[in-house]
């Protein structure tokens, strides 16, 4: 006999929870509006009855996945679906809460929906250090430029072979004086940001650091992992961690460049064929890291024949285990990496996570007598 399950479709806003269920027997009624409280969320669940008979769903937003982990609690199971993958019907025109909250009672119990990966708690306070600094280096990127602006308009430039953003380039600016109080004022307000922004990137990569200790033994081998390829340090390594999440609930290698958007996009019909750049579907914060460090890779594979030979970061400028990897950077990006070439960073990032995915997930590239990925030399990685 078949379990008779009850669908929740949960509507959720900062300040209410629009609720839906949707019967064993195909009765779809709305049970209104609760407020977005754990004591609220605790006695629904009580009132609809034994907890492994239920199944809710709620879109992924701004509140996060803090209804996932109270529901979880309770004993109930819930997924997290994707917005823009729920069915939308053309002539569809109203919209609700409530209604909202039906559609995803009807379309979870039908199988329409398609569910997201949920972080555990850890993991997403880790994600939220790496983008407070990501915005922190925003700021400090804006900071620099209205200082520099502000330098370009008042007609001063630094001396000869002093490089932007240098020690040499702050104190030049912090001997600058003008003859105008409002100009000086300027001045020292702009300078006074840019250090602040730098002692606030400091101070959260610091934490970053100090955070990654604490975490699991699972997460800190990923991070260690990640840093044999080339161009990924430290910092960068834990935004790929920390956005990627498990790499192992990525099947193959496809799955797992769909996740991080480095596939074309395509728009055909009947005979025309007509493909783009890559789809940019993720997040932005696995974009900009995705061609930050590719950008890397546009230069030839660098071998060390030697242990000793090293780049200045310590034992880990040479890693034997680099070696799948940085062969399938360099099979990928091999065409662009011509001289005077207007080299793209989507082969080469594409390249990256499948390198990576191989390196961790198909064990037989590891062999010592694979004669594709010789190990008899050991790479030098570049800290970018």
């Amino acid at each position: 006999m078949k379990e008779k399950l009850r669908f929740l479709g949960l509507d959720v806003h900062a300040e209410t929870i629009a609720v839906t269920v949707a019967e064993p027997d195909g009765e779809v009624r709305s049970l209104g509006t609760i407020p977005n409280r754990s004591e609220s969320v605790r006695k629904l669940i009580k009132k609809l009855g034994p907890s492994d008979k239920l199944r809710a769903c709620y879109e992924a937003g701004p509140t996060g996945y803090v209804v996932y982990w109270q529901l979880t609690e309770l004993g109930v199971e819930c997924e997290v679906v994707a917005p823009t993958l729920v069915p939308v019907k053309a002539g569809d025109r109203v919209k609700t809460d409530r209604r909202d909250a039906e559609k995803l009672a009807r379309c979870y119990r039908s199988g329409d929906l398609t569910a997201v990966w949920v972080p555990d708690e850890g993991s997403e306070a880790l994600r939220d250090l790496v983008r407070a600094r990501e915005a922190a280096k925003q700021d400090q990127m804006r900071a620099r430029h209205r200082l520099s602006k502000f330098l370009l308009r008042s007609g001063q430039r630094p001396p000869t072979g002093v490089r932007p953003w240098t020690r040499p380039y702050l104190i030049w600016v912090a001997q600058l004086r003008f003859t105008q109080i409002a100009q000086e004022s300027t001045r020292q307000d702009y300078l006074h940001e840019v250090e602040h922004m730098r002692e606030r990137v400091a101070r959260l990569e610091q934490a970053i650091t100090e955070a990654v200790k604490l975490a699991p033994p699972a997460l800190q081998q990923v991070i260690n992992d990640l840093q044999a390829l080339r161009g990924i340090a430290g910092i960068s390594a834990v935004t790929i961690a920390s956005e990627l999440g498990q790499v192992s609930r990525f099947e193959s290698p496809r799955q797992l460049m769909g996740y991080c958007g480095v596939v074309p996009s395509e728009d055909s019909s009947g005979k025309r064929t007509r493909r783009g750049g890559i789809t940019r579907a993720p997040a932005t914060h696995r974009c900009r890291s995705r061609m930050e460090l590719s950008s890397s890779t546009r230069y030839l594979v660098r071998i060390a024949q030697t242990a000793g030979e090293h780049l200045g970061r310590g034992e880990r400028d040479c890693v034997e285990g680099a070696t799948p990897a940085a062969q399938a950077l360099y099979e990928t990006g091999r065409s662009r990496q011509e001289p005077g070439d207007c080299h793209s960073s989507s082969p080469r990032a594409t390249g990256l996570y499948r390198g990576y995915w191989s390196s961790k997930l198909q064990p037989d590239h590891n062999k010592s007598n694979d004669k594709n990925f010789p190990r008899r030399k050991k790479l030098r990685t570049l800290n970018r």
